[in-house]
């Protein structure tokens, strides 16, 4: 199995997908920890919203513009950074400000747009689909071309393949009948915004002191003039995705559910004509040869432990490797359905990772080979 140095190799955006709760977001800076260590300027960009990368990487906190980890860490950690590591938060709302000041024909116009009280509600709403966003700043950073990697760690969701659909969702948006409609000359906001005399909206406007039309017809007929250009920018989001310089590394764990998820994820990736590097199996139990069923061994452990942790230590093993047979067995099922595609495991490591060394960890796993996989798990490097 190839690693991800291999993997990446020719590539410049990652994007690990999969469902919440596999790891996606250290899985993101290990790889791109990696990537950076071995001379590339990376930027990671995650969406975590338990801000986990940020303390991992030793920085207080994580924006919406990308950040320079301290070089110095690594040296305390014993790794030559020969490149730069930089990492993000999506703040969904921010990018889809940004996003109305760059398409908007002037200054006016995008100042109506963004003070506007109808556009503050649907871009909270539409902005709470951090899946699009997601995909909005990755094109942006990568248009920007201060990065030789990208990596983005994608939205924790009940359907991992919510953002596959993403880039698609802010042309239907805009391209439905309902805002058609208001966007007309002779559509519903021309003829709603004269109808102020309306008994309803005028109470409403006493009562809440808002001009509810008025703003309706201020905010589509500000935003009329941009159909095209977002119409336009959700192409160019849709087609990076197919890019031959990206590609998606499907995260998953060794239990039988996120197995099947994954393999469903990938053919659906595949059937998508996206680009597939392989799959991370994270918190994979490792086989190993030695054999403490034979209950002499708790007898012999019986000494320096005592009769009963003698038995809680065999009895643990035993689990142990009833463990990790099962999670053989699933990786192996999982590289039957892939068909030869890389599955790089990662071992279960012993603590929680929560700093640049735990990340290392990984990195030296995701970045070796299979037989050197294997033989740091042997001696017990995890």
């Amino acid at each position: 199995m190839p690693s991800a140095d291999e993997i990446l190799r020719d590539r410049s955006i990652c994007i690990c997908a999969g469902s919440g709760g596999v790891g996606k977001t250290t899985t993101s800076a290990a790889l791109a920890a990696g990537l950076a260590a071995r001379g590339h300027r990376v930027c990671v960009l995650t969406i975590d919203p338990a801000k986990r990368l940020a303390d991992s990487l030793g920085l207080e906190e994580l924006g919406n513009e990308p950040r320079q980890v301290d070089p110095k860490l690594f040296e305390e950690a014993d790794v030559e950074m020969r490149g730069e590591l930089w990492a993000m938060m999506l703040d969904a709302k921010a990018t889809f400000d940004e996003l109305v000041r760059k398409q908007a024909p002037d200054e006016e116009t995008r100042d109506r747009i963004l003070q506007n009280r109808i556009y503050r509600q649907i871009s909270n709403a539409l902005a709470g689909s951090q899946e699009y966003m997601a995909m909005e700043k990755l094109f942006e950073i990568n248009h920007e071309g201060r990065f030789d990697f990208l990596v983005l760690d994608t939205p924790p969701s009940r359907n991992a393949l919510d953002f596959l659909d993403a880039p698609k969702r802010l042309t239907q948006f805009i391209e439905g009948r309902g805002m058609q409609m208001f966007m007309k000359p002779t559509g519903i906001a021309t003829k709603v915004v004269g109808r102020t005399s309306s008994m309803m909206f005028s109470v409403l406007k006493r009562v809440v002191g808002i001009d509810l039309l008025a703003d309706l017809g201020e905010f589509f007929q500000a935003f009329s003039g941009m159909v095209d250009g977002f119409r336009e920018r959700a192409k160019r989001v849709n087609e990076l995705l197919a890019d031959p310089a990206t590609t998606f590394m499907v995260v998953c764990g060794p239990q039988g559910e996120p197995i099947e998820e994954a393999v469903y994820f990938h053919r659906k990736l595949v059937e998508a004509k996206l680009p597939v590097g392989g799959v991370i199996v994270n918190k994979v139990h490792y086989a190993t040869e030695a054999d403490l069923s034979d209950s002499g061994v708790a007898d012999e452990l019986s000494g320096p432990l005592g009769d009963e942790l003698a038995e809680r230590v065999a009895a643990n093993f035993r689990d142990y490797q009833a463990l990790a047979k099962r999670d053989a067995h699933n990786v192996d099922h999982l590289a039957r359905e892939l068909q030869a595609k890389a599955v790089i495991r990662v071992p279960y490591m012993d603590e929680d990772v929560h700093d640049l060394t735990g990340l290392l960890k990984i990195d030296r796993y995701l970045f070796a080979s299979e037989a050197e996989r294997n033989q740091l798990a042997a001696a017990g490097t995890s």
